[in-house]
């Protein structure tokens, strides 16, 4: 059982940010009613048309207004839970990575929602891997240590 935490903590990260996600869709659908282009995670606002390239038709609302879609920003979603914090401070170079990479698609305008959550899986998945690896390689280095017979010379 020598890689147990590279395998446990990769799974718990996915299911902490899927837990947060989870939360974060409730809140959405709370804040907003219809179809909105923003999309709160946690305390992060995303943007699901960055590039404002299908703006609020103004003309179809005014006859049907509850399919209408919202284009204005919600009201914040409070303010982050225990478990969105803990996942963010312990994979923040996996977030700052993720939010990079959403900033640098939302600036060629694709869809700043769906990057998050396809990029961000896979860098948390990765960092927890690779931090779950150095404590099973610590772990094992230690085991040696204390095994070790002590020599006299």
């Amino acid at each position: 059982m020598q890689n147990r935490w590279s395998i446990v903590l990769p799974v718990a990260g996915l299911a902490l940010f899927t837990l947060v996600s989870y939360r974060s869709a409730m809140v959405n659908r709370e804040l907003q009613r219809s179809p909105n282009r923003y999309f709160w995670w946690s305390a992060l606002l995303l943007d699901s048309d960055p590039l404002d390239r299908n703006p609020k038709p103004a003309a179809l609302c005014q006859y049907d207004a509850a399919h209408c879609a919202n284009w204005e920003v919600p009201g914040k979603s409070g303010p982050p839970g225990w478990s969105d914090r803990i996942l963010v401070f312990s994979s923040l170079p996996a977030f700052l990575a993720g939010c990079a990479v959403v900033f640098a698609f939302g600036r060629a305008g694709i869809d700043e929602v769906l990057t998050f959550m396809v990029v961000m899986p896979m860098l948390l998945f990765t960092w927890f891997h690779l931090a779950g690896r150095l404590i099973d390689r610590w772990g094992s280095k230690r085991r040696q240590a204390r095994s070790a017979p002590l020599k006299m010379t």
